[in-house]
């Protein structure tokens, strides 16, 4: 059972589908961790049924026809494409993958940034509002740079474990990390700590290291 969780305001947004496609990922993945979480979405979005069944009719000016076309079912539904990525990855993750990693026999491509961390950048979501979304990958008792963040880091642990100044997140636990954060993410020793990770801005590496790094590589 995850410790950390997607603030109340989140799970609403999301049940209300209001959420920036990258942060609606990322919540969705979270859910497939957490009962308590989807109990809770279930909850918001039967309260939103309700309300919109409380409102009062409203003339529709068209004709029947074309609201009988714009409900015509397609003949055939298409099948779902195969998923991608690894099988113990969520669902949506693999979804996210498609096109990345065509199946799951196909290795993932991840690219080296540091010593300890590797990534794949996920082109679905894209760069949205919500901001750029991909896997990362932090070798076993490995460092992530000491960093802070020009926006909003959201981290969800898919498999794994870290721990920095604020926490020891597991899988399905989400960190959320500021301009007001500084940290240095730490994998766990047993293991590799995989992750989706949305963020809203850049990385800004800290120290005298990280001002030259912080100008010549965007994290």
């Amino acid at each position: 059972m995850p410790h950390f969780h997607p603030s109340g305001s989140l799970l609403m947004d999301y049940a209300a589908g209001t959420l920036p496609e990258a942060i609606s990922l990322l919540v969705a993945t979270h859910l497939t961790y957490c009962p308590d979480c989807r109990k809770e979405v279930q909850a918001l979005e039967a309260v939103g049924g309700a309300m919109l069944e409380s409102l009062p009719p409203t003339d529709v000016k068209t004709d029947l026809a074309t609201v009988l076309a714009k409900l015509a079912l397609p003949e055939a539904s298409a099948p779902d494409a195969p998923l991608a990525g690894e099988p113990w990855m969520p669902r949506p993750v693999r979804r996210a993958l498609a096109g990345i990693a065509t199946t799951p026999a196909k290795p993932l491509p991840w690219k080296r940034v540091t010593g300890a961390l590797s990534e794949i950048r996920l082109t679905t979501p894209s760069r949205t509002p919500g901001g750029r979304t991909r896997l990362m990958r932090i070798a076993a008792g490995g460092a992530m740079p000491e960093h802070t963040h020009g926006g909003t880091e959201y981290v969800l642990v898919l498999k794994g474990g870290f721990s920095d100044q604020f926490g020891h997140y597991l899988p399905g636990d989400l960190s959320i990390s500021t301009a007001d954060h500084t940290h240095t993410p730490i994998a766990d020793d047993d293991g590799d700590c995989i992750c989706l990770a949305v963020v809203d801005g850049t990385l800004k590496l800290t120290g005298v290291m990280g001002w030259v790094v912080n100008r010549f590589v965007r994290f």
